[in-house]
C-alpha cells in the first residue's frame, strides 16, 4: 500500500494499479503506431499523456478501449485483461471516454444524449421495452432523474431540453463528459478535451476535471494544450514515434531534455507554454 499526493495536496491511497499498460505494441501493416509501451494509471489520480501530433497517444485510447486489439501486450483493468473484450464489455467494467472531435447524435437534445451514456444500466430489456411494462416506465423515470442530476452536476441543466448541435463548443465538450459519467465508470479516458476552446472555457473545463477527480473519479487524460497538463495531471508519461520516452511528475517533465527535443518541432507557443 502507497500514498500518493494529489495535486491540491491531499493523500490518496494507491493499492494495485487502476490501469496497467504492459509492454504493449500496435502495428498497422508495417507501420509500427506503439513500440513496447508501459505505463501506470493508480486510483485516484490524474494522469496526463503527452507527445507530438502521431506519438501514438489515441492509437493507446483505443486499445484501451477495445477498438483496437494489441499487435503484442496485455492491458489489464482492476487486475484482469481486458485485451480482445468487445468496446461495450469494457465500457461495463468501468472505463469511459471522450473523442479528440466531438461527437454528437445530430437531433438528440442534451438530456437525450445522457441518457444513451446511461443506457447499460437498464435491466428491463426489450420485451419490457415493447410492452411498456410498469418496471420499464419506472427505469425510465429513474434514468432521467439521473441523467438532470448529472447534467446539473457539470452545469448544464439549464440546456437539458435544447438540442446538443446548439450548445457552444466549449459546453459540447463538457456534454461529452457528462454522458460518459452517466456510465459510472471508475476511470475516465479525456482525448483532447481542450482542443478548440478559448481560454475561459479552458479555465471552466480544468475546474470541471479537478472537481470530479477530488470526488473519486480517475483520469487518463491526453491533451495538445500544455499549461492545461500540467496544471492538471499530478503524473505524466510522454510518447514519441510510439515509444514512452519519459514518465513522471510536471516538474520533471517540463525539464527533461528527451521531451524538449521531442518537442523541438512542434510550434513554438506549445512547449513556451509547457515551461510556465
Amino acid at each position: 500500500m502507497m500514498l500518493s499526493i494529489r495535486r491540491d495536496g491531499t493523500e490518496s491511497v494507491a493499492r494495485e494499479p487502476l490501469l496497467e499498460v504492459i509492454r504493449v505494441s500496435k502495428a498497422f501493416g508495417g507501420l509500427m503506431a506503439l513500440m513496447d509501451v508501459s505505463l501506470r494509471v493508480r486510483p485516484g489520480q490524474i494522469k496526463g499523456l503527452i507527445g507530438p501530433n502521431g506519438a501514438g497517444k489515441t492509437t493507446l485510447f483505443n486499445l484501451i478501449t477495445g477498438m483496437f486489439r494489441p499487435t503484442s501486450g496485455d492491458i489489464r483493468f482492476q487486475g484482469r485483461s481486458i485485451v480482445g473484450l468487445p468496446s461495450y464489455r469494457i465500457a461495463a467494467l468501468g472505463i469511459a471516454r471522450t473523442f479528440q472531435n466531438v461527437q454528437l447524435f445530430r437531433g438528440m437534445t442534451v438530456l437525450e444524449h445522457v441518457l444513451v451514456g446511461g443506457h447499460r444500466h437498464s435491466r428491463s430489456g426489450l420485451l419490457g421495452a415493447i410492452l411498456r411494462t410498469p418496471r420499464m416506465r419506472h427505469e425510465e423515470e429513474e434514468a432521467e432523474a439521473r441523467a438532470r442530476t448529472i447534467l446539473q452536476r457539470v452545469g448544464l441543466a439549464e440546456w437539458a431540453d435544447r438540442p446538443a448541435e446548439s450548445l457552444p463548443l466549449g459546453l459540447q465538450r463538457v456534454l461529452e463528459i457528462a454522458r460518459a459519467l452517466a456510465a459510472g465508470p471508475q476511470l475516465m479516458l479525456l482525448d483532447e478535451p481542450g482542443a478548440g476552446l478559448n481560454p475561459m472555457e479552458k479555465t471552466r473545463l480544468a475546474e470541471l476535471i479537478h472537481s470530479l477527480n477530488a470526488e473519486g473519479m480517475t483520469v487518463l487524460l491526453v491533451e495538445h494544450d500544455m499549461s492545461l497538463v500540467m496544471d492538471l495531471a499530478d503524473e505524466i508519461a510522454v510518447l514519441d514515434y510510439g515509444r514512452l520516452i519519459a514518465e513522471g511528475p510536471p516538474e520533471a517533465i517540463r525539464q527533461d531534455p528527451r521531451v524538449i527535443a521531442a518537442y523541438l518541432g512542434e510550434e513554438d507557443e506549445v512547449w513556451d507554454a509547457a515551461r510556465g
